[in-house]
């Protein structure tokens, strides 16, 4: 079927069609105006997890998790909320919904569920799709009571949040209050055992900030040890090489500012004798003069380089009785770690029953500290953002969308039911289609009388013996 084959059997059908969508659109309109009106109030709960957490010190960054976010639309979905809105409300209590249950069940099954479901089917729970704000919105025919039912789902959902957090909390503080007594009567036990064996053995065992101390101590005097046995031995090489006439060579020597100076100065005086004995010859007076210069300074040079490694052997002297004193502490403090560790390995067993006992009790006191907190407090992660307020127009029926939806529907069972028409009672339209049910070539058809070139009819075919087209002319014209 071609588009104007379509549009033809429309045209020849259009009462149908509209009698149909008259039909479909006035059933929708009636059935919007009879049905009672129901108003849906709407309150917003945010779920935080940015802010840290007061008892515990957790913190969360970011928004909450897809996973996270699904289970609060399903606490909020829940019976337990819902029972929590039905006990606030009193429905429970109700003749009228106790009636109702009568009419509907025969007074069978559990009337809490039934009640349950009946006011979960008019609650609607959807979270935000970029945020972590979750819309809870009730639908009835009473705008207030919808507002109302909202709030009151909002806030149970609150106590439940809190009470699922609160709950545990409660159950572990009982448990760590018992264990921490049990805990703290062995610590007792075992501190009365080491205190024990301290007064029999007539020591005290050091605990293990004092062994640290003392052993770190030794370990500081065995490198103090070390270190001055090198600077010793580097300083008794430097005073043997002093004394064996290699003093120029030392770097204190060759680094000595006075030194370097007097170096200079003779360095300048033999250039200068130097040129005054090729000009003048070696008794001229001046070469005699600058020759006592020299020999002055080189006697300067000798004088400050004695004095300069004459102090190898005072520092060396020092660092070998900075050592000896360094190798007796060092023994005696070798000792007394030797002394602590044995009374140590002694009373091992008991220090490590206290500590073992104190660790414990230590552990589950700042538990039993931490749930006693979390039972005791009076905020969730979730926070009411905007109350339901009681709506003016009906959410419900929608009777523009209804109508719209209704054309729509309409439209498309109006065209489903021409073309089944069309199909049941088939029919010609279109000269395309006289050629195509005869089987014959169209050689004309004929004009509606005074119709000014519109046709009606079955329109005839016309053949000739020459086989070509003809298009009859009008009544009144010339062919």
């Amino acid at each position: 079927m071609t588009l104007g084959q379509f549009l033809t059997i429309i045209r020849a059908r259009w009462g149908v069609a509209l009698l149909i969508l008259a039909l479909t659109v006035g059933l929708a309109v009636g059935a919007s105006l009879l049905l009672p009106k129901k108003y849906t109030a709407v309150a917003t709960v945010v779920v935080d997890q940015s802010r840290p957490d007061p008892v515990s010190g957790n913190a969360f960054n970011g928004n909450p998790t897809p996973a996270f976010m699904a289970t609060q639309v399903d606490v909020l979905k829940s019976d337990r909320v819902a029972q929590n809105v039905i006990r606030k409300l009193g429905l429970a209590n109700d003749p009228a919904v106790r009636q109702a249950w009568q009419e509907e069940s025969g007074g069978e099954g559990n009337f809490d569920a039934w009640l349950v479901d009946r006011i979960q089917l008019s609650l609607d729970v959807k979270p935000s799709r970029d945020s972590n704000v979750i819309s809870v919105s009730f639908k009835d025919p009473d705008p207030v009571r919808a507002a109302s039912v909202a709030n009151l789902f909002v806030q149970a959902y609150l106590d439940v949040n809190l009470e699922l957090r609160v709950d545990p909390a409660k159950q572990y503080s009982s448990f760590f209050d018992s264990r921490a007594r049990e805990l703290r009567a062995n610590l007792e036990k075992a501190q009365a055992r080491l205190s024990a064996y301290q007064r029999e053995k007539g020591v005290v065992i050091a605990s293990d900030g004092q062994m640290d101390v003392e052993t770190a101590r030794l370990n500081e005097l065995s490198s103090q040890l070390v270190a001055l046995q090198a600077v010793a031995a580097e300083s008794g090489s430097r005073q043997m090489q002093a004394q064996a006439g290699a003093a120029d060579r030392l770097q204190e020597v060759v680094n000595n500012p006075t030194l370097s100076a007097l170096r200079a100065e003779i360095t300048r005086a033999e250039a200068k004798l130097q040129e005054l004995g090729s000009r003048l010859g070696e008794n001229h007076p001046q070469v005699i003069e600058t020759k006592a210069s020299i020999s002055s300074l080189r006697g300067r040079l000798d004088a400050e380089t004695r004095r300069v490694t004459g102090t190898f052997g005072v520092s060396n002297s020092i660092n070998r009785q900075r050592e000896a004193e360094i190798r007796t502490a060092l023994e005696v403090q070798r000792a007394r770690v030797l002394r602590m560790r044995t009374a140590r390995e002694e009373g091992a067993v008991l220090v490590r029953d206290v500590d073992a006992a104190q660790r414990s009790y230590e552990a589950v006191m700042a538990r039993l500290n931490q749930t006693t907190l979390e039972s005791q407090t009076t905020q969730s992660n979730s926070y009411p953002l905007a109350q339901a307020v009681a709506p003016f127009a009906p959410s419900s029926p929608n009777v523009l969308r209804n109508v719209v939806v209704s054309i729509v529907i309409g439209s498309v069972l109006a065209i489903a039911a021409v073309i089944l028409l069309e199909y049941v009672d088939r029919r010609v339209r279109t000269d395309d289609e006289v050629s195509e049910v005869l089987g014959l070539p169209l050689l004309g058809v004929l004009p509606k009388p005074g119709g000014k070139g519109r046709f009606i009819g079955p329109r005839v075919p016309l053949v000739t013996s020459s086989g070509f087209l003809r298009r009859l002319p009008a009544p009144g014209r010339e062919a």
